[in-house]
């Protein structure tokens, strides 16, 4: 059993390698420990980006396997994604290398902070921590990072810094958050997903109180009280307790007077404990990013940030990548990109295209998993209706074979069915091609989705 509680332990482990070092989290994990002078190697099935930019740092990485690097290893960390009977596991195994999941590393590295900052819930974690993260590296305060995208803040997905703050994403699938120890936590909201684990939506609130009650009593846990869910944590933990909201006038930080200017970007009023605290300006569109903004503000303040750093910092975040993020023009037709994967996040991202000036929207979804897709099929169906133009594409698989009979053809004839037209268009480059010859200047183009659908926005604009 390995036990760290501190960088001086963990150094104990001279070579760490690392099975799917080219994962967001994997990759991130990677940079910390060798900003901290550990020897990284990894391995991954795919050359990518990440393993590139990686690898400019000096880290070794195999594309496949390389057994000779694996058995000079002290200690191998994997990623959720490799199966037990991975090659790389079994060899390390024979050689009685120690081998650890990532999330328990995760964990292990939370408990050596003393101020590890965990940001939870269903959707926005990704934005609302680089939220934070921009407040807390503008106020000074010096903060090691994880986030699940790249941020342009830190030129990456992690960041390693000398104080006692680390702040990161708290991911509820396979009840990962629970290995972490949180000093303090956000809880953004939570809502029906990752049923191919959670099975119902019971299970998913039950992981969430679960994950409350690891706050301690002389710490901070911040809630969304526009969610009855959330509001149910307060029974879970002794830990100082601090609400956001829009509508619940009883919440500790209400957001008043919201209105959108042209690129959908808002301007609001926060307000106190009912008094009056600053008008806030965010670069980044929608009202679900007023939300993660809250979350943001309420904790900040908590930690003693000078609400003007706050209001700079949060004016000049213009996004994680994937998230409403603009790619690029022609035409006077413009392009952008976002990461939703779920009805919700459809629906958020639809209300922020909404408040932008456009003439009409031309929409690509690619549904990700089958189990998701056959579980929500209708809301899924539903959350599209508001697109002028939609195109539907394959689901994209992820860690899921396809056991659940279940095609983009069933989502297509259920959004016809509800009185909206669609296509189904398989190939990236018939999209592109698609798309091309029909948008006008004046129009958006949005590609959505967690997998491979980003492409199609680059093949549109031939970068």
């Amino acid at each position: 059993m390995i036990n760290l509680n501190s960088i001086e332990n963990l150094k104990k482990y001279k070579h760490i390698h690392m099975i799917g070092i080219g994962g967001i989290s994997m990759s991130g994990i990677a940079e910390i420990l060798h900003n901290w002078g550990i020897f990284v190697t990894g391995s991954d099935c795919t050359r990518s980006k990440i393993t590139d930019k990686l690898a400019s740092h000096g880290i070794y990485i195999t594309i496949g396997h390389d057994f000779s690097v694996v058995k000079r290893s002290d200690l191998v960390v994997y990623s959720a994604a490799v199966k037990q009977d991975d090659p790389e596991i079994l060899e390390a195994k024979v050689n009685n290398i120690p081998v650890v999941e990532r999330c328990d590393f995760v964990g292990l590295i939370t408990r050596i902070y003393k101020d590890t900052i965990g940001i939870a819930g269903t959707h926005g974690k990704t934005t609302t921590t680089s939220m934070i993260s921009s407040c807390f590296i503008e106020a000074g305060f010096d903060p090691t990072i994880q986030v699940g995208a790249i941020l342009k803040e830190i030129n990456g997905n992690s960041r390693v810094g000398n104080s006692d703050y680390f702040i990161l994403e708290a991911c509820e699938y396979v009840e990962s958050f629970l290995k972490f120890s949180p000093k303090s936590s956000v809880v953004l909201n939570i809502d029906n997903d990752h049923l191919d684990y959670f099975k119902n939506f019971d299970n998913i609130k039950l992981a969430f109180k679960k994950y409350a009650t690891l706050t301690p009593y002389d710490g901070l846990l911040v809630v969304n009280a526009d969610d009855p869910s959330c509001l149910e944590l307060r029974k879970c933990t002794d830990a100082k307790f601090v609400t956001f909201s829009i509508n619940n006038p009883k919440a500790n930080f209400i957001a008043r007077n919201i209105t959108f200017n042209s690129n959908g970007f808002s301007k609001f009023d926060v307000y106190h404990n009912n008094s009056y605290f600053g008008e806030f300006q965010l670069s980044v569109p929608g009202i679900h990013n007023v939300y993660n903004a809250l979350a943001c503000i309420s904790l900040c303040l908590e930690y003693k940030i000078d609400k003007y750093i706050i209001k700079s910092a949060l004016s000049k975040f213009t996004g994680a990548n994937r998230r409403f993020e603009f790619i690029g023009s022609y035409q006077g037709i413009s392009v952008f990109d976002d990461y939703a994967h779920h009805p919700s996040e459809i629906l958020a991202t639809a209300k922020a295209l909404k408040n932008k000036h456009f003439r009409q929207s031309w929409v690509v979804f690619q549904p990700h998993t089958y189990s998701r897709t056959q579980a929500l099929l209708d809301d899924f169906a539903k959350s599209l209706l508001d697109f002028d133009n939609l195109i539907i594409t394959d689901i994209y698989a992820a860690r899921e074979t396809n056991t659940y009979n279940i095609s983009s053809i069933d989502l297509l004839e259920k959004i016809k069915s509800l009185g909206k037209s669609a296509v189904y268009i398989q190939d990236f480059n018939d999209i592109a091609k698609y798309i091309r010859e029909r948008a006008c200047p004046k129009d958006i183009i949005l590609t959505l989705g967690a997998g491979t659908v980003t492409e199609i926005g680059r093949k549109i604009l031939n970068i």
